[in-house]
Order: structure tokens, then C-alpha cells, then sequence
């Protein structure tokens, strides 16, 4: 039974006939095989996904902050933020990169190359977190007079959950770059945190206090558990797909695409973090709560460039390896399009309902509504100009994306550190919405000049030019 047949015998005649076309549209996003389908079905698993998981991230972080309390919520949110930063960095850009080649090793029944692609890439991670963790520990040890009292075992227990959080982010790849949604976001975004707040709860049942050393704990546990079942369902998906028991391994082509990507990553992940940070050197741990719950409620609004982003990467990397340039602006066009409507709507309400949102924190966390309406002013002019980085990153555009992310990141850190003295946690927010903006014109320009593609909101689609795309390929 169709969509509009179960539709023609729920709703009014006059509904279904203005319906219609919508169902239509859906029934064929759903069943066609071509390409451009199928990175619609994939964004459309991924937005739902995202949706529910910013629910489920938005509520447990809520029943957290009201558990623990600001100060110990503030000390958790600083250390778990370094750990996801870190152990997204240990992955030495292997995750991005799989999903720059196993396309095109797939279109080439190359089934060898993906599985030596998957295992070098979970070798490299899980070796450089183990090593990043080590060194972490040992700094913590030698200069632990140093640090902040009531930091220094909430760091020392989130150095351990670093191996975990890099293989959890190669699966991730892994599994995007083969068009499986839900077992790339699902595990993260879903099941880990929902694991958190149920090993935090229980932890407090059975006596433990509620503090930061607490939560970190239970935030190791529910990592392990997570990527371990992760790791089962991708590698045996994986192994069914491309039976092969040949491995071949092509190192040197993998590091020169994987390097460039773990710079920008590395410059992407703190120019979306280095503000939590920032605000937990210079700002006691209240401060980062009321910085980090204002940001995480903004970050309602980040999903669907998240869902775009997750969705359009594979399209991309299958249309700038072949010789379609109208096709590739055109899609280019498209994901504008998935990304800016979206988020303006996503964002009028949730700035709307911003003092109620935050009151569930807790009465003082309402301070930060200012601050979620200077991040939107940055989220909104990103979501102009849509994944553009996704783009260039699979154009090869490597190093002048990380030179891109390079210069927003200064200018991050320095109005970070300019303004967050004069203007506390306003000066954090107008920093980080300053940076993205600044990131969101490069972008555009950039993507303009080297691919002849323009993607920005307010412009319609161009063809592109012929000397751009000689220059492009």
C-alpha cells in the first residue's frame, strides 16, 4: 500500500490532492537506485537520526546538569569535550579518508584495497590514541600541581576512553562510506548517550556521588560497550559485502589524502570546541555549564547541517571523480538548499523557546539565552553556503581547506581570548560566531574560484565554467 493510499483513507479529498505531489516525491527518494536518491535517502536517515539523538543528547545533558549540580556539570563537559576532541584527532584523518576511497574502490570491484583500507585505518587510530592517552597521563602526573585540583582525575579517567572514541570514529566512516546510515550514527549518537546517563543513574542508586569522576566513569563504560558492538556489526557487514581474503594495502596513497584531512579536522574540531575550552581556562566551572548547555541547545539547530553533511560526502566523492562538472554544481546547489531552510527554521524556534530551554537546566543556566542568539547569527551563515567543506575535501582541495580552517581557528582563538575577558561568556559566543563566519566566506570564495561553483543561498545555480573545470580537473 502506498503512501497516498493510506493517506485517501485518513485525510480529507482536498489534502491528499495537495499532498500528493509530496508523497510522490517521497516514493521516489525511497525507491529509486540512482545516485542522487540515494544520498537523499541517506540524508533523510541521517537528519531523523540526528533529530532524535539531539533529543536524547538535549535531555540526558538536562537530567546531568540537574544530578550533578553547575560545578561538577561544568568540570564533566570540559574533560568530555577534550576527549571527543582528542580521540577524533587520534584517527589521523583515516576516518574522512575511507570514506574519500572506498567508493571509488567499490565502483572498481577493488574489494581488496576496501578491506586493507578499513584495517590499516582501525590500526593507525587505536595506535595513536593509545599514544596520545599515554602522553596525557604522564603530563597529568608530572605537572598535576599545575592543573586544577578538580580537574586532574576527571583527565586522567577521560584519557582512558580515547582508543575507544577513535575506533568508534573510523567505524563511523566505514559504515557512511558504504550507505549505512544508522549503523554510522546510531551507535554515537543514540545508544552511547542514552548508556551514559543510564550507567550515571545507576552509579548514583548504588551509592556513588554525583560528581564529575561519576559521570566520567559511566561515560567510559557506555564508550566501550558502544564502539565494541559497533566494531561486530561493521566488520561482519563488511566481511559479507566483499568476501574477499586478499588484503592489499596502499599506505603511502592513503596518508598523502588522510594527513591533509586530520589537519583540517583537527583545525575544524577546535574551532567548534576551542570556545568550551577557552571558557573552562579563563572561567570557573559554572561558567563552562552555563557556556556549554547555551551551545547544546544550539546545537538543536546543527543537526541538519550535520544530516546534509553525513549524506552529501559520498555523492561528492563519486561526482568530482567523474566528468559531469554540471552535475557536481548542481548537486552543490542542492545541499545549500538541504541545509539553509532547515536550520533558519530550526533556529527561529529554538531561539523562541531559548529561556524555557534553559530553565530545565537549572534557574541560573537562563543567563546563557544571549549567547545561544550570537552562536545562530555564526550557525546561520555556515548553513548559507552548505557543506562546502565536504566539497573540497573530496575535490582534493586538501590543503586550502585546511588553510581555510587554519584562519578561522586564529581568529577563533584570538577573539577568544581578546573578548572573553571583556565581555565573560557574550565574548566566547561573539568570538566563535565571528569565526564562523569569516570561515563561511572563504569557503564561498574559495569554492568559486577553484571549482567555478557557487554556493551560497541567495545565488541561483551557474554552470560551470569551462576554464574553472579544466582547472578543477
Amino acid at each position: 500500500m502506498t503512501l497516498i493510499d493510506t493517506a485517501g483513507r485518513i485525510l480529507p479529498p482536498r489534502f491528499v490532492a495537495r499532498l500528493a505531489p509530496v508523497f510522490d516525491r517521497l516514493s521516489t527518494i525511497a525507491t529509486a537506485n540512482d545516485e542522487t536518491s540515494a544520498a537523499q535517502r541517506m540524508a533523510m536517515i541521517a537528519f531523523a537520526i540526528r533529530i532524535f539523538s539531539a533529543a536524547i543528547a538535549f535531555v540526558s545533558q538536562i537530567i546531568l546538569a540537574r544530578l550533578m549540580g553547575e560545578f561538577e556539570y561544568g568540570v564533566f563537559v570540559f574533560v568530555w569535550v577534550i576527549a571527543i576532541i582528542l580521540g577524533n584527532l587520534s584517527c589521523l584523518g583515516f576516518h574522512t579518508a575511507v570514506i574519500r576511497f572506498l567508493p571509488q574502490y567499490r565502483s572498481a570491484g577493488a574489494d581488496e584495497a576496501i578491506i586493507g583500507l578499513a584495517a590499516t585505518a582501525r590500526i593507525f587510530a587505536m595506535i595513536s590514541a593509545t599514544l596520545i592517552a599515554a602522553t596525557g597521563i604522564a603530563a597529568i602526573h608530572f605537572l598535576g600541581d599545575r592543573i586544577e585540583a578538580h580537574y586532574v582525575q576527571p583527565l586522567f579517567i577521560g584519557a582512558f576512553v580515547l582508543p575507544m572514541i577513535a575506533l568508534g570514529d573510523v567505524l563511523d566512516g566505514t559504515a557512511r562510506a558504504n550507505g549505512w546510515a544508522v549503523h554510522a550514527l546510531s551507535p554515537t549518537y543514540i545508544v552511547r548517550p542514552l548508556l551514559i546517563l543510564c550507567f550515571v543513574a545507576g552509579a548514583i542508586w548504588l551509592g556513588r556521588l554525583a560528581d564529575a569522576n561519576t559521570a566520567l566513569v559511566a561515560a567510559l563504560a557506555a564508550t566501550y560497550l558502544t564502539t565494541l558492538a559497533q566494531f561486530l556489526v561493521v566488520t561482519t557487514r563488511l566481511q559479507r559485502r566483499f568476501p574477499t581474503r586478499r588484503v592489499e594495502i596502499h599506505v603511502k596513497t592513503w596518508l598523502m589524502v588522510a594527513f591533509p584531512i586530520f589537519l583540517i579536522e583537527g583545525f575544524y574540531f577546535m574551532l567548534t570546541n576551542a570556545d568550551v575550552i577557552i571558557v573552562g581556562i579563563y572561567l570557573p566551572p559554572e561558567k563552562v555549564a552555563v557556556y556549554f548547555a547555551a551551545a547544546k541547545t544550539m546545537a538543536l539547530v546543527h543537526f541538519v547541517y550535520f544530516a546534509v553533511k553525513a549524506a552529501a560526502a559520498q555523492r561528492f566523492s563519486a561526482l568530482v571523480s567523474g566528468t559531469d562538472r554540471t552535475a557536481l554544481a548542481s548537486f552543490a546547489r542542492q545541499t545549500v538548499q538541504w541545509t539553509f531552510w532547515p536550520s533558519l527554521l530550526v533556529g527561529a524556534v529554538v531561539i523562541a523557546a531559548g529561556p524555557f530551554l534553559l530553565s530545565l537546566f537549572g534557574p541560573s543556566f537562563q543567563a546563557g539565552h544571549l549567547i545561544m542568539v550570537i552562536l545562530f547569527a555564526g550557525i546561520i551563515s555556515k548553513a548559507m553556503i552548505g557543506p562546502g567543506e565536504v566539497l573540497l575535501t573530496m575535490a582534493g582541495k586538501l590543503k586550502i581547506c585546511a588553510t581555510i580552517y587554519a584562519i578561522a581557528l586564529a581568529a577563533n582563538l584570538g577573539l577568544n581570548v581578546l573578548l572573553i575577558p571583556i565581555w565573560g561568556l557574550h565574548g566566547a559566543a561573539a568570538a566563535t560566531a565571528g569565526a564562523m563566519m569569516i570561515e563561511a566566506c572563504l569557503l564561498h570564495l574559495i569554492i568559486r574560484r577553484q571549482l567555478g561553483i557557487t554556493m551560497f543561498i541567495a545565488s541561483p545555480a551557474l554552470p560551470v565554467s569551462d576554464a574553472a573545470a579544466q582547472e578543477a580537473g
